[in-house]
């Protein structure tokens, strides 16, 4: 059972957000979802560019809403030196600083690492940038889709070379940007409890992803061996790791890659004995297994998968999944998102553990823009 009576264990600690879109403000909502105070800078007037974005859901974007929820906004010109003073006893008291800005634009505000941690030796200023603060690449504007291209990750599973397939997920941001941001900053926090000093965190997002591939590098690097696209042993390229289509149109995500769990795949499907061995010919198995698959449509194989273990299921749409009663009884839904209007929807699953979140009984809202001005801007004067 999960104690609300305990604390939560970033109370208490202060975050200074001056990140917009996705990456930042991600790793900012974690925070926030684990106790700390999140201070949202944006600019004046319409804010940070999301806010803007569709579907709208009351007064701000759903996607806004989303990453924002229960967070502060303070709206400040930061090309305005007076309105930038604002910020001083804001960065003494500061933890965490989180920045998503181009190398360089920080410090030409006055508001690089160098000028804060004058301010706050004890500060941790995050940077998150696709390609780091230096480097050949450091000022070149991207998205995800230009990070996994970069790194490789793009060319390991494409699909058809026709019409490739767009990944989707934000690998980028979310596993290189949002992730590594949030666990080097609870990492320094730690590091400053022993030194006393803050630092600077360097997250380039490209970076990260090389991590998410330890298969595909060392293959490659061992074998000289460098997987293609759809062909390598995660990407399509094994009957044991495989997207099968059935009878009515739905689809079998096969993983049986241990032994045990292939001979019992194999045998619910009563495949040829011949094609059995698949490092023979797993192209010719896998035609087999798609041709079998596709004899029987999905609650027939969701049955026999069921009887026996083989790392089986039927790929279930995004609303299925939502619906499905084993993510509510784990409580993934539980905590809620309220706008100003009273409409309520269930807030974005954050990967923090429950004993360490507030009580989701409690609906948190995104702020409107600058909706913390007044009352930080009397507490400084």
């Amino acid at each position: 059972m999960t104690d609300r009576s305990a604390p939560q264990p970033l109370g208490g600690i202060k975050v200074l957000d001056f990140t917009t879109l996705l990456p930042g403000p991600l790793a900012g909502l974690m925070l926030s979802e684990a106790g700390a105070s999140v201070l949202k800078v944006e600019r004046p007037g319409s804010g940070e560019e999301m806010r803007s974005y569709q579907p709208r859901w009351g007064r701000e974007s759903l996607d806004f809403s989303m990453l924002n929820a229960g967070k502060k906004s303070l709206a400040i010109d930061l090309k305005d030196r007076r309105q930038l003073e604002l910020l001083i006893p804001l960065i003494r008291e500061a933890d965490v600083l989180l920045e998503q800005f181009r190398p360089g634009v920080m410090e030409r505000l006055g508001l690089g690492y160098e000028a804060v941690s004058g301010i706050n030796p004890m500060i941790i200023y995050c940077s998150i940038t696709g390609y780091g603060q230096y480097g050949p690449k450091s000022d070149v504007a991207g998205h995800d889709l230009n990070y996994v291209g970069d790194t490789g990750m793009l060319s390991l599973s494409m699909g058809d070379p026709n019409r490739p397939t767009v990944p989707p997920v934000l690998a980028a941001d979310l596993a290189g940007g949002t992730y590594p941001a949030v666990v080097n900053v609870l990492l320094a926090l730690i590091n400053r409890q022993k030194s006393g000093l803050g630092c600077y965190l360097d997250i380039a997002m490209t970076d990260n992803l090389f991590m998410l591939m330890t298969w595909a590098i060392g293959r490659g690097l061992s074998e000289d061996d460098w997987p293609k696209s759809s062909a390598g042993k995660l990407t399509g390229g094994s009957p044991r790791y495989q997207i099968y289509p059935t009878a009515d149109g739905r689809h079998v995500a096969a993983a049986p890659l241990e032994q045990k769990f292939w001979d019992n795949f194999c045998d619910i499907i009563d495949l040829p004995s011949e094609l059995r061995s698949d490092a023979k010919d797993p192209l010719a198995t896998i035609e087999k297994v798609r041709e079998i698959i596709a004899s029987k449509p999905a609650d027939a194989w969701r049955e026999l998968f069921y009887e026996r273990d083989c790392c089986c299921s039927i790929v279930q749409d995004l609303a299925e999944a939502m619906r499905e009663s084993h993510f509510h009884i784990r409580g993934l839904f539980d905590h809620s998102l309220e706008n100003e209007e009273g409409d309520t929807m269930p807030a974005v699953a954050v990967a923090i553990s429950p004993q360490f979140r507030s009580d989701p009984a409690v609906p948190k809202s995104a702020p409107s823009v600058g909706a913390h001005n007044d009352s930080i801007i009397k507490k400084l004067k």
